[in-house]
């Protein structure tokens, strides 16, 4: 819904009241994308009143934990559990389509009560990286391409993931990459995701069936980052209720499933002069620009120390690994899907670099920041990039972190990326994901007792 970009508090009180909504419920992206916040009725919420949440909501682990006896944690946080106040970002009103009476959600702004921004709010810190793009004169434009698996209903964690059942009666057991008729096998969800789509204004592209059974990729129309975040956060949510009702799972877990490829959320990019609308990454005469060559090179040089906000679970690891359909390092080419940095053939001014190394899993507005903040390093540095990959990447070193403990330390050291999306955000970050690892490390694999118990 870009053209609402400019909706006012007015303008929202008009729609609420057009689509006699009863009740809305008040959204706050947190950490790992979650939907947190308060459900109001109409008549308690007015487009203009400020709303309270601990500022401890946005600083908690996937299991809802916050970190203990951690410095730059605490030096953020304090230990007086102090509220934020939040306030309705209008451009982000839309119904709730599955709601059996009329429903609006809206994301909420987080704000400190001096009125200054929540430096450590996902979508505060997509907004300070963007805001060094507006004040170089320029718009970055994104367009995210996402996976997902879709799953049987399955209760007990202990059990593997299955393949849910489609009209005919069977569950996949094969590839069926691009494959129409395994994505008609699901035709009673897809027509109920794309009516809630359509009701929430999110401009879905395409819809295609990707590599592992179940798993299906949904591609956005091209928009200013802020936009697709929101929509991508909404996306998600809506799809996860629609599988619901029709009595399965829908999942955007890196690597829900052991002999299946992994989810990703490839993410295209350009930048755009805000007063002409030319592309930065093309000269006049249609050939790649110096700036287009910085970008990919400050893609290179950063994404290994940003893979924690790109990989952000213990599980994101097992994606990254040789020839399992995702990149294992930062090399990039010309329509070469083994590369991490991939530049899809195009007209000039649709030059766009596509980061193939961002999960399904990652915060999309998290994901977003640090990819643009990485190439906007590169262009202020006057990066050159490598020598461009012809072959397979797949055969080449590993270029990326392994596992999560070895990328957050990677990130906490990169004094660059702290400068571009705050030291306090990286510090509240960095502690969460610690605290994630570490209480993974106290869970025992079926894996470990399988192999380990009478061997060792």
């Amino acid at each position: 819904m870009s053209d609402r970009k400019d909706f006012s508090h007015t303008d929202m009180e008009q729609w609420l009241a057009e689509n006699r909504v009863t009740e809305i419920e008040c959204l706050v992206p947190d950490l790992t994308g979650v939907a947190r916040g308060k459900i109001l009725p109409r008549e308690k919420f007015t487009a203009e009143r400020a709303m309270r949440l601990p500022e401890a909501v946005l600083g908690v682990t996937v299991t809802g934990e916050s970190p203990e006896n951690h410095d730059g944690y605490d030096n953020v946080f304090g230990f007086t559990d102090k509220d934020m106040v939040l306030m309705p970002d209008p451009s982000t009103v839309r119904l709730v389509p599955w709601a059996v009476d009329p429903t609006a959600q809206v994301i909420m702004d987080c704000f400190f009560h001096d009125g200054t921004p929540v430096d450590f709010a996902p979508r505060n810190v997509l907004r300070r990286v963007t805001d060094l793009y507006k004040g170089m004169g320029w718009t970055p434009i994104v367009a995210p391409e996402l996976e997902f698996y879709l799953l049987a209903r399955n209760t007990d964690p202990n059990q593997p993931l299955v393949p849910p059942i489609g009209r005919s009666g069977r569950a996949e057991t094969s590839r069926q990459l691009y494959s129409i008729d395994a994505v008609n096998e699901f035709d009673p969800l897809f027509e109920d995701i794309y009516d809630y789509c359509d009701i929430m204004g999110l401009e879905l592209d395409t819809l295609i069936h990707e590599f592992g059974a179940g798993q299906m990729e949904i591609n956005f129309l091209h928009d200013e980052p802020m936009v697709l975040a929101d929509k991508v956060f909404f996306f998600k949510r809506t799809l996860r209720e629609a599988a619901l009702r029709h009595n399965m799972y829908a999942t955007f877990m890196a690597k829900p499933m052991t002999n299946e490829p992994g989810s990703a959320m490839h993410i295209h990019q350009s930048v755009i002069d805000t007063k002409t609308g030319l592309n930065i990454f093309s000269n006049a005469d249609g050939s790649e620009s110096p700036l287009f060559q910085h970008y990919i090179a400050g893609l290179q040089k950063y994404l290994p120390s940003a893979m924690a906000l790109l990989a952000p679970y213990v599980n994101s690891y097992r994606r990254i690994v040789r020839h399992g359909a995702a990149p294992i390092n930062i090399e990039w080419g010309y329509d070469n899907r083994t590369v991490g940095i991939r530049v899809p053939i195009s007209e000039p001014e649709a030059r766009r670099v596509e980061n193939r190394v961002v999960g399904a899993d990652a915060n999309p507005y998290l994901a977003m920041a640090v990819t643009l903040a990485c190439g906007y390093l590169g262009i202020m540095e006057k990066l050159t990039p490598s020598a461009v990959t012809t072959g397979s990447a797949y055969d080449s070193t590993y270029q990326l972190p392994r596992e999560l403990s070895e990328a957050l330390r990677m990130l906490d050291a990169c004094k660059p990326l702290h400068d571009v999306l705050g030291k306090r955000f990286l510090d509240v970050y960095v502690a969460v994901k610690e605290t994630e690892h570490d209480e993974f490390m106290r869970v025992i694999s079926p894996w470990e007792r399988e192999h380990l118990l009478m061997h060792v």
